[in-house]
């Protein structure tokens, strides 16, 4: 099973949910791999991973294989493919190719068999690396910040999810809206969480990630939350998370 995790708003916790989701799986012995495909290559440095010679772009530079660039993390069933800043100028040297949409599609071919769950991490926007993602997965999370203009941004992802599918990607689905940054104490994210419920229905997940320092800790450490302290809210969100997106992925029928 691919995932693609999207939302071309920065600071909405893509990364958080990557690592922490992959990690809870991982422990329960399911085979997973992260792709990192943001420049900042923030996933990458949250395993302690960050390794430029043998980041994604070397395979979009065709300097590398794929199976070649998988590295082990500290974390037991779980690997990581590396980012670096210059996979940012793929969008440029790859402008002419025809293939482009495709071509992470092509090179994951080559290894999904490997793996259980593959977890792609997208830079925040929604340009060639976010949209080539979406074109390789089979499904794809969204998470969403409890802020005022997040259900709108919200709305054109979910379109452009649509034109990936209708144009690139028949096979895509969405596994669900994860709400992250929730305050409970803040009338603003129940506003959220509330509108979020009543338009997107059973698509958002049930548990939101409440705002917690020990996720913004833990990536300083190079560790996902939920190693780093097990007994945080932030990490307790996560496992409850995982257990759900299970239940969801078996319903929809997804290996």
């Amino acid at each position: 099973m691919i995932i693609t995790i999207a939302n071309q708003k920065g600071g909405v916790g893509k990364t958080t949910t990557v690592v922490n989701l992959a990690t809870a799986l991982a422990s329960i012995d399911k085979k997973v791999l992260v792709i990192d495909m943001d420049p900042q290559y923030n996933s990458s440095m949250s395993f302690n991973s960050y390794e430029p010679k043998l980041s994604i772009y070397r395979v979009f530079s065709n300097e590398i294989k794929i199976e070649d660039t998988i590295q082990e993390s500290q974390i037991p069933n779980l690997n990581i493919i590396s980012a670096c800043e210059d996979l940012a100028a793929a969008e440029y040297e790859l402008a002419d190719d025809e293939n482009r949409n495709f071509l992470l599609k092509n090179y994951i071919n080559n290894i999904k068999n490997d793996y259980e769950y593959i977890f792609i991490d997208t830079p925040p926007t929604l340009g060639l690396l976010t949209v080539s993602s979406l074109t390789a997965s089979g499904e794809v999370l969204i998470p969403v910040q409890c802020e005022f203009f997040a259900l709108e941004g919200l709305s054109k992802l979910i379109k452009t999810i649509e034109l990936v599918k209708k144009n690139l990607n028949i096979s895509l689905k969405l596994n669900g809206i994860i709400l992250t940054m929730y305050d409970k104490r803040n009338s603003l994210s129940s506003l959220i969480e509330k509108e979020a419920r009543e338009y997107f229905d059973t698509n958002v997940y049930k548990f939101n990630v409440p705002r917690n320092v020990t996720l913004s800790e833990a990536p300083s450490h190079g560790l996902p939350a939920i190693i780093y302290d097990l007994k945080c809210s932030g990490s307790q969100a996560y496992i409850a998370l995982a257990k759900e997106f299970l239940e969801r992925s078996n319903l929809n029928g997804s290996k």
